[in-house]
């Protein structure tokens, strides 16, 4: 008997080990990625916080391979967390640690070609057919202007395909030029024009020489952004062997007009062919210009490179065309954002939730760590260590015949030439190179495989090199990852605010994705793959703004540029989709506000029902601010059909009716006045929710707006006042409207100045 329960024991035994067993394996086969937000950085040292980061994982993983395994990605400069592959009670017991504040499951998206679309909510699926692209009909007979270098128009980005005909209201031509003739353009590219007679007139042909004397482009950068604006749907689209997808623009049923003003010897455009291209655009009938030029810092308004997109672009708003500026590219540095003008739609650069990740494998050690590139397939080589220029190497252990993977330490303004390195290396091919640096989202063209590293990886491999004498190294080929292991920021090139030219005009206006976007390139574009590349700048931004732009103009035709720009701002997002706040790169790394993100990153799909707007004319420009930027009587008459005269005391710039307030210099208090239209319910109750600025008082008056059929704008003021009595710099709050349904959000900018 006892033997028989002893029998009957140990096979119960078995048995729920082999259901424990069983489970376990399950549970390791259902692994998935999750985020683990920590908080905080614990250190300043980035290697430190890193270190913490696998010890905690190699705590719930059991091994420090297996952490390795698992780090998808660590988030060290701005925040403490990290995205790792876990098994659902692998998670749990993370969670259950005192230092974690928070775990949640990623969800990894299939991946287009342009990510971007879907990442901002615009997703082409039909299962998804109440977002603005589908609402909007993908933009169908808007017209958006591209004021560039031009198009390549055998791209399959601009094919014609199921659109109807050309708008009637349609006044422009198709220009013909060298290797361009009016079949090139078609019912989605409905014109093309170029300008160069001002840049010859000053510079000489030989300013043009290397490009086409036509609409077509011969560099990309023209192509691109009006590829990512309006392009067509092209299918089963590869860059460099990573997934498959459908790549188009953000109105893909829009139609396109092309004006070609730079040219790519020197890759600059004449401010009078720039005039002329929006001049022109005006004319034929645009809706939207969008417009990836300007220059390298802020201009005063007396300088006339500075009055020829601001005044040329005044001319456009006041005839209904929204224009969109790129904001610069000037990096982190405060104060040099660029296309200030207030009538402007000015756009900085974020990122978006997609990398394309390799392994780093050093063989002596078996170490692993993640860089960004695109590569085909694996290659195994020899580390060696670069000098400070990237120009030669150090050390003379060179395999003959053999492959070398180069090493190089980089700043931020060796950046842009880091692209094209010099090869010092005869006697060896080398099949990559590894940049080390603080960021390592901008994946430019290259002669060979450029690896993106950052500076603690980079320490990490100078290391082995020194501790290995053959030091080889395996470079895996390129996995991307999309969703919410990869959290948005600021890209660190994008321009920052405060506006230069007139401090109380908030710039940048808003964020939109700027950061290794894909899209149609000409097939000889250095870089690209088959017709297409991807690129970084607010020059890519721009187009995505531009492209959103149309689609609400398709929806709500008789908004005012300034309503339609109102809407984006005021619904843009302060937080990524996890909740956390958005980061801007930089040095250091910090929560992004309202100078480098303006109202923050675009949310095309709750522009479309903001609940109230900030409107503005032409009038309103010119009394507010032209007026009170001492414009001279010659210029504001010019400026209007209407007699307009400034008054004898100058109205104040901070009345302009902006979706946002920025008060350049507080000494005691200051009251500004702002106007909003209900676009709504017709019936509706709005309160405002403040959240002062550190240092101010911040009141309203008053504090509820109600809006019925007789009602629909209404005045308040808002009174600032300092609680501080000494220079502070800035701060920054924000001001919401809301119903319970609506959040209508104005980011308020103060700075205390008490001399």
């Amino acid at each position: 008997m006892e033997n028989n329960r002893a029998s009957s024991f140990m096979h119960a035994v078995v048995t729920i080990y082999a259901v424990f067993s069983a489970m376990a394996e399950a549970d390791n086969q259902n692994s998935k990625v999750y985020i683990a937000y920590l908080g905080e950085r614990p250190y300043e040292d980035v290697k430190l916080t890193t270190d913490s980061h696998h010890e905690l994982l190699e705590s719930v993983m059991g091994s420090k391979e297996k952490s390795l395994e698992s780090m998808v990605y660590s988030y060290k400069h701005g925040f403490s967390g990290f995205a790792a592959k876990l098994t659902n009670s692998q998670a749990q017991k993370l969670a259950r640690m005192p230092i974690v504040a928070r775990v949640f499951p990623s969800s990894l998206y299939k991946m287009h070609t342009t990510r971007s679309w879907d990442f901002l909510g615009l997703s082409s699926s039909p299962s998804a057919s109440s977002n603005l692209l589908h609402r909007a009909k993908m933009g169908d007979n808007v017209i958006i202007g591209v004021i560039d270098s031009g198009f390549w128009p055998e791209s399959e980005s601009f094919n014609d395909k199921g659109m109807g005909p050309i708008p009637s209201r349609w006044k422009g031509i198709c220009q013909l030029g060298e290797d361009f003739n009016s079949f090139h353009c078609n019912k989605k590219v409905i014109g093309a024009r170029w300008f160069a007679r001002a840049l010859i007139a000053d510079h000489g042909e030989e300013a043009v020489f290397k490009d086409y004397l036509s609409a077509r482009d011969n560099k990309g950068h023209g192509t691109h952004t009006a590829s990512t604006a309006g392009g067509a749907f092209v299918r089963n689209v590869s860059y460099f062997g990573n997934r498959r997808g459908t790549l188009r623009g953000g109105a893909p049923l829009a139609r396109l007009a092309i004006y070609k003003v730079i040219w790519s010897d020197r890759r600059l455009g004449s401010a009078a062919d720039i005039l002329k291209g929006i001049d022109e655009a005006i004319h034929d009938g645009v809706d939207v210009l969008s417009m990836s030029i300007g220059g390298s810092i802020p201009l005063p308004p007396d300088v006339s490179e500075w009055n020829t997109v601001a005044i040329g672009s005044f001319h456009a708003i006041a005839r209904g065309v929204s224009v969109v500026c790129a904001g610069g590219n000037e990096g982190s540095i405060q104060q040099t954002v660029v296309n200030v003008a207030p009538w402007l739609f000015t756009v900085a650069a974020s990122t978006i939730d997609r990398a394309f990740l390799t392994s780093i494998t050093t063989l002596g050690d078996n170490a692993t760590y993640l860089g960004q590139t695109f590569l085909k397939k694996d290659v195994v080589g020899k580390l060696v260590v670069m000098d400070r220029r990237c120009a030669g190497h150090l050390g003379s252990d060179i395999p003959t015949g053999g492959n070398v993977v180069l090493l190089c330490f980089i700043d931020l303004a060796m950046k842009a030439a880091a692209s094209n390195p010099v090869m010092p290396v005869k006697q060896a091919k080398v099949v990559g190179v590894i940049y080390a640096g603080q960021h390592t989202d901008i994946l430019g063209p290259c002669d060979v495989p450029c690896i993106h590293v950052d500076t603690h990886v980079g320490t990490k491999l100078l290391t082995y090199i020194l501790s290995d004498e053959k030091a080889l190294i395996r470079l895996k080929a390129t996995r991307t990852i999309v969703g919410k292991p990869i959290s948005s920021r600021i890209a660190y090139f994008s321009s920052r605010g405060p506006n230069s030219v007139s401090p109380g005009i908030l710039k940048p206006d808003i964020a939109a994705p700027g950061s290794n976007i894909i899209a149609a390139v000409p097939p000889n574009h250095k870089g690209g793959d088959k017709g297409f590349a991807a690129m970084s700048g607010t020059s890519m931004a721009t187009p995505h703004i531009s492209g959103i732009v149309a689609l609400i103009k398709s929806l709500r035709p008789t908004w005012s540029p300034a309503a339609i720009k109102s809407a984006l701002i005021t619904t843009a997002r302060v937080e990524d989709p996890s909740g956390l706040p958005i980061f801007a790169e930089g040095s250091p790394p910090k929560v992004a506000d309202p100078f480098d993100y303006g109202g923050g990153v675009v949310d095309a799909n709750a522009a479309v029902d903001p609940g109230l707007i900030y409107d503005l004319g032409a009038t309103d420009y010119i009394y507010y601010y032209m007026c009170s930027m001492g414009y001279t009587k010659a210029e504001i008459s010019h400026l209007s059909q209407q007699k307009i005269v400034c008054p004898s005391k100058r109205a104040s710039v901070l009345d302009l009716n902006l979706p946002t307030i920025t008060v350049p210099a507080l000494t005691n208090s200051t009251t500004v006045t702002r106007t909003v239209t209900n676009v709504g319910n017709l019936t509706a109750v709005y309160k405002a929710v403040i959240k002062a600025p550190p240092g101010s008082k911040v009141r309203v008056n008053p504090r509820v707006l109600v809006f019925n059929s007789n009602v629909k704008k209404i005045s308040f003021k808002v009174k600032f006042s300092s609680t501080l009595q000494r220079n502070y710099g800035y701060s920054f709050g924000s001001l919401t409207w809301t119903d319970g349904v609506h959040l209508v959000k104005s980011p308020l900018s103060v700075r205390f100045d008490f001399f």
